[in-house]
């Protein structure tokens, strides 16, 4: 049988043009959530698609501390990233969130509706509510026992 035959994927190859970054980073943004070691390595990618040494040129960083913040490893700060990005050419913003479904008003489920219970005069009373007055013929059974 023959071996499959697999070859490293490298996204900055396929990062050339201005158009082609912004929809790349678009789309990190949006698939990153809570995660910023993604957007992190993903300026690393678009950066390396751009060249690494003239990167650090511009922004006054070192290569290898360029390498080492941009990897998925690293923690570079909000100035390095905003930085990195500037020099790229990109622009950090934070435009709304989509917005999500609205909340429906919550229906009382039926274990709800059913934990009260009718008291006199027909009104509705919580659980809670009928335990704390009790009933008032067996305090006077205890005391007789």
């Amino acid at each position: 049988m023959d071996k499959l035959k697999l070859i490293p994927w490298d996204s900055a190859k396929y990062l050339g043009t201005e158009e082609e970054i912004a929809l790349y980073m678009e789309a990190v943004m949006e698939e990153a959530g809570d995660d910023p070691d993604f957007v992190a390595h993903a300026l690393g990618i678009v950066a390396r698609a751009r060249g690494m040494s003239e990167l650090a040129h511009k922004t006054g960083l070192t290569r290898e501390g360029l390498y080492k913040a941009l990897s998925g490893h690293g923690n570079p700060s909000f100035a390095t990233v905003t930085k990195v990005a500037g020099a790229l050419g990109l622009r950090v913003s934070f435009p709304p969130a989509k917005a999500r479904r609205a909340k429906s008003k919550r229906v009382p489920s039926a274990k709800q509706r059913r934990s009260a219970k009718p008291a006199k005069g027909g009104k509705r009373v919580a659980k809670k509510q009928v335990k704390a007055v009790g009933k008032p013929n067996a305090a006077k059974r205890r005391k007789a026992a």
